[in-house]
């Protein structure tokens, strides 16, 4: 067997937690405060920003720190796709940041923070 085999298993066992933990936040029917957007995933979105798109960054942020935040799942949940909307939002594809783009808080929801941290690391 090759020393691979035990990483490989590794990352579909953390992919597999991502999508369940995933999977239990986007069941809170009340939305999640807002922590902020991290300052580098702000000025790579921003200096690539299509407003013909998607939401401009500065208007989601407006949104998010109203409404709050909640997780969703992309069509094919296993496919590991997590996205950030704000609270009054279903559109993945003009309103979503990924949960790496956010900063995490203290007083965050421990699940949310973990999720966040591990897209910070790689797992999706």
């Amino acid at each position: 067997m090759s020393e691979g085999a035990p990483k490989f298993e590794n990352e579909k066992m953390m992919k597999a937690e991502y999508i369940r933990l995933a999977e239990e936040l986007s069941q809170h029917t009340e939305s999640f405060p807002f922590a902020g957007v991290n300052e580098n995933a702000y000025s790579e979105i921003k200096a690539t920003e299509d407003p013909v798109y998607a939401t401009p960054i500065d208007v989601l942020i407006e949104r998010f720190q109203k409404h709050g935040m909640k997780v969703v799942l992309g069509k094919n949940p296993q496919s590991g796709n997590v996205f950030i909307l704000p609270g009054d939002s279903n559109n993945i594809e003009e309103d979503s940041l990924f949960p790496r783009h956010l900063d995490v808080s203290d007083d965050m929801d421990s699940g949310l923070k973990k999720l966040i941290l591990a897209n910070k690391k790689g797992v999706s």
